[in-house]
């Protein structure tokens, strides 16, 4: 196994946006590895072919990882668990079997329970975009991006250190975590931001006293972000928020804890706390994008392809 190439066959189950990312992202940083992409969807497998999304498109799960040292599960979190029945009897000994999934606790239980006495570390890269199916792909999705790897207590130290090659190889960015850990943190920086903002859209839709003509024409800057993330995948997020319920529960709480705080505060007219409370969070806004995960200009750096809502 060369250096820079760290696994030489790559499986890809599920080509929306992540897997179609992924067969790209290979393809362009790492072209001497081969990919397979299998989608359960006939009409997916088709344009994915006509996209060249990997270098084989597979018509079933079981052929795409024959041969694999690495298979990357892209379905969504609630179905990663049919997903691995259908490939468990065609895996090779020493393969790596991981995952792009938003929480991780869950589907560590999940692929351990399928693939007992396989390699399993699940993963998520903290990168995406609203838009979702396989033209929505492109290979700098993960380039200067979070990817969270979760690996069991007993991990394979050298299969590990490879899973975190590849992603580095693509351009992400690498962190390892406890699962429980991940999910707490994604909970409060990625599931509960979703959470609001499909509340807030539909809130708003639903109002009898505003026409939804009205929503959409006169739609301010921070709506229009919500709109963008309320866009979002409703199968993916689904999943997640059934997945990932006690940590987002959780974080929901303390959420609706301080939102009653603010909601008093305007009530009885205290300046100082709105303002202390908004000058705190203003640092927040500015820390991120000095560890480069935004970008400072008005449109966000949001033209094209940079950025976009992580999972």
């Amino acid at each position: 196994m060369s250096a820079d190439l760290p696994f030489q066959n790559v499986a890809i189950i599920g080509l929306g946006l992540l897997g179609g990312s992924l067969g790209q992202a290979v393809r362009a940083h790492l072209p001497g590895a081969t990919t397979r992409g299998y989608d359960a969807d006939p009409a997916v497998r088709v344009r994915a072919r006509e996209l060249g999304l990997a270098d084989t498109i597979a018509d079933t799960a079981a052929e795409a990882v024959t041969g694999a040292d690495l298979v990357i599960l892209c379905v969504p979190v609630g179905a990663m668990g049919k997903a691995a029945r259908e490939i468990a009897g065609s895996l090779s000994p020493d393969v790596v079997i991981s995952d792009v999934g938003s929480s991780k606790h869950a589907v560590a239980v999940a692929l351990a329970a399928e693939l007992p006495g396989f390699a399993v570390i699940p993963a998520h890269p903290v990168a995406g975009t609203e838009r979702s199916g396989p033209d929505a792909g492109f290979a700098s999705l993960f380039h200067n991006r979070w990817c969270i790897v979760t690996p069991p207590a007993d991990v394979d130290a050298a299969k590990l250190a490879r899973l975190v090659a590849f992603w580095k190889a693509l351009g992400a960015n690498v962190e390892t975590m406890d699962a429980a850990h991940h999910d707490l943190v994604l909970a409060v920086t990625s599931h509960l931001p979703h959470l609001i903002a499909y509340t807030i859209v539909g809130t708003a839709s639903d109002l009898e006293d505003v026409t939804q003509s009205e929503v959409i024409k006169y739609s301010a800057g921070g709506f229009r972000d919500f709109t963008r993330i309320a866009a979002s995948d409703p199968t993916m997020w689904r999943d997640v928020f059934l997945s990932n319920r006690e940590a987002v529960l959780e974080m929901l709480q303390r959420f609706s804890e301080d939102l009653t705080a603010l909601q008093k505060a305007i009530r009885v007219g205290d300046g100082e706390q709105l303002f202390d409370h908004f000058t705190r969070t203003r640092a927040v806004r500015r820390s991120i994008i000095e560890e480069g995960q935004d970008d400072a200009r008005p449109d966000f750096g949001r033209s094209d392809h940079n950025g976009g809502v992580g999972g």
